[in-house]
């Protein structure tokens, strides 16, 4: 499904300070990319053009990664943390021009697809004016619940809002929504700063909607596939979760790994059909491996290319710029830096 004009919109202004770095969070990386990057590309992929990303002050690197990677895309400096929706007010240019829809994701999510965010989208067109993405918690303390009568969304509650009834509502906000472009300054704007912490939170949209006469609908999501990122903990909860969808993915397209937990991929990571990994292998950024590859165990690849029916390893290191002829063999302990192997050359142990 392809809308006519899309704004996403991405919340990446926190600073982490519970992540003890100098780094804004979200340019800590998962499969070597950093958690902005993982947003970034979701949202490419599920064809949403125009992007705007909020940053906080003096984030020269997270604008320069966010150019990078998204040349086209806007940045826009929330000077004062004043909750999500005040982010989301500091993008204000980016939605000048009213888009068809707005969709507000979070820079610390790098799980979320494409195929969610579609899936957002298509409710928007077909059913709604807000769409509020949700998931079922294993465990729901702290977390707002999504409360629903008849198919729609009633309210979002904080816990410490919520009475024991409502805290035992499983179904929990993620905090991603998507707006029909057309209410969404309106619904923003009148987002006050009527609570404890005296901030403006997006969350309050979905009464606010309501009052309007509007129609907000939940859609679902799995649990794992929204988790934010506050902590190095969390940070390396989610690593462990992008590499096992990485392992499963270059099972299903044809590859064999002999032992899939010892395995690590990059998130750009390109494997051929009938390629074979044995344990303890690990691909670093820029690996492309075409068809019927053996890579054996304890190897370590970053920035190569390995053509068809080479075999690298035991113990191998190709380093950047290292490429691999067809039926090339690279034995144990040999390490390859900017070089070209030729076609059914054979490089022996300990050579470098």
């Amino acid at each position: 499904m392809q809308t006519a004009d899309r704004l996403a919109i991405i919340l990446a202004a926190g600073l982490g300070t519970r992540m003890k770095s100098d780094l804004p969070k979200v340019l800590h990386e998962i499969g070597g990319l950093p958690l902005i990057g993982h947003v970034l590309s979701a949202v490419k992929s599920a064809g949403i053009e125009r992007v705007a990303v909020v940053v906080g002050p003096d984030m020269t690197k997270l604008e320069h990664e966010v150019t990078r990677q998204t040349p086209n895309a806007s940045c826009h400096v929330q000077h004062e943390r004043l909750g999500t929706a005040h982010a989301a007010m500091a993008a204000a240019p980016a939605y000048a021009n009213t888009p068809a829809q707005v969709i507000v994701l979070f820079g610390d999510t790098p799980l979320v697809t494409s195929e969610t965010i579609g899936r957002v989208s298509r409710t928007l067109d077909d059913t709604a004016d807000l769409v509020v993405l949700g998931f079922e918690a294993d465990d729901p303390t702290g977390y707002g619940r999504l409360l629903t009568e008849a198919g729609t969304v009633t309210a979002i509650r904080e816990e410490k809002d919520a009475t024991p009834a409502e805290r035992q509502v499983r179904f929990c906000n993620s905090g991603i929504m998507a707006f029909s472009g057309k209410c969404f300054a309106d619904v923003l704007n009148r987002i006050g700063t009527d609570n404890a912490q005296g901030e403006f939170y997006l969350t309050d949209a979905v009464e606010i909607a309501r009052s309007m006469g509007l129609r907000v609908v939940a859609q679902t999501a799995p649990e794992e596939e929204v988790q934010g990122i506050n902590t190095r903990l969390q940070l390396s909860q989610v690593e462990a979760a992008f590499q096992d969808r990485a392992r499963k993915q270059a099972m299903l397209s044809g590859a064999t790994l002999s032992a899939p937990d010892t395995v690590f991929f990059s998130h750009d990571t390109r494997l051929g059909r009938d390629v074979v990994v044995e344990p303890n292998v690990v691909f670093g950024p820029g690996v492309e491996i075409a068809d019927r590859v053996r890579v054996r165990a304890f190897s370590h690849l970053e920035n190569a290319r390995v053509s068809n029916d080479a075999t690298l390893g035991p113990y191998a290191r190709l380093r950047p710029g290292a490429s691999i002829g067809t039926g090339a063999h690279i034995g144990n302990f040999v390490e390859v830096k900017n070089a070209t192997i030729e076609d059914g050359a054979t490089v022996n142990h300990l050579s470098s």
